[in-house]
């Protein structure tokens, strides 16, 4: 258990309000729907709905476009690695783990997240599942972080889970992020990261009123909160110098066309969020045989 505050425990906040815009979309459960989160959703409604007509795309959208993605590059893993071991940080509200436990019911999948969130998260569980894992509790830039995989078997490969975290992190920030990925996967047979990232939004027309809305949420967040990849392959170079052997860039605007990352492209087409998927096999680890 984290003893002190960690400087990123402002983020939280956002949590209530995705936990809250999943339920509301029918993909969650009313136990990951806070007061809190009903009350940021009904405020910044009237916003949401003007920029899904004129800009093209809001928060609540992106939201079901990321969580789709990441689900469905979870499940092609799982097919892959039937013994696949699940690691989501920052999970806040999210209903993933519970979703995935039940349709894999001997899926080790483990969540993680800042000591406050992680209870209200465990307490939320445990309303569906008695028999729930409690939720991880570590500061993720800490030496708490390195601890947690080694609750993992490192006979098996394992996948590590961020949505809408990554962000509010400055580049240095980011970077070490990648590299305790990375690094802390090198035990495994194989290491996958699956994540949402919002890029600059130079392909949009209003991207100046868009900047200004982040620069709110930056505020209200107390965080770093910014874009910084213009395009897909700068973001594949950045996760290579962070150690991952290879990466690939899902850009909605193709993935939901052809539903294959074998259509991606080296430029910005437009989207307001782009997935990522990165990945390592440490050649001293056997490759395994399911």
């Amino acid at each position: 258990m984290t003893e002190g505050l960690s400087q990123h425990r402002h983020i939280s906040f956002t949590a209530h309000y995705t936990g809250y815009i999943w339920y509301q979309m029918g993909i969650s459960n009313a136990v990951f729907a806070t007061a809190k989160g009903k009350f940021l959703a009904k405020l910044v409604h009237p916003l949401e709905s003007w920029a899904e007509r004129y800009v093209g795309g809001s928060m609540r959208s992106t939201l079901k476009q990321r969580h789709r993605m990441i689900d469905e590059h979870l499940y092609q893993l799982i097919a892959q690695h039937p013994q696949l071991q699940v690691l989501e940080i920052a999970c806040g509200l999210s209903p993933r783990g519970w979703s995935f436990r039940r349709k894999f019911p001997n899926l080790v999948y483990r969540e993680l997240d800042l000591p406050e969130m992680a209870h209200v998260k465990t307490q939320a569980l445990q309303q569906l599942e008695s028999n729930s894992p409690q939720v991880f509790s570590a500061d993720i830039f800490s030496d708490e972080f390195t601890q947690v995989f080694q609750k993992f078997d490192t006979r098996f490969p394992l996948v590590v889970i961020s949505e809408g975290l990554i962000n509010y992190f400055d580049k240095t920030l980011l970077a070490q992020l990648f590299q305790a990925i990375n690094h802390n996967g090198q035990h495994f047979p194989e290491i996958h990261y699956l994540s949402d990232i919002y890029p600059e939004p130079v392909k949009n027309k209003l991207a100046h009123i868009i900047w200004s809305s982040s620069k709110l949420l930056k505020m209200m967040s107390r965080s770093a909160f910014s874009f910084h990849f213009t395009q897909p392959n700068e973001l594949q170079h950045f996760l290579q110098d962070a150690g991952f052997q290879t990466s690939s860039i899902i850009q909605p605007k193709l993935y939901f066309q052809a539903q294959t990352d074998e259509n991606t492209s080296e430029e910005h087409l437009g989207d307001l969020v782009w997935m990522l998927h990165a990945s390592s096999k440490p050649a001293s680890q056997p490759t395994l045989k399911y």
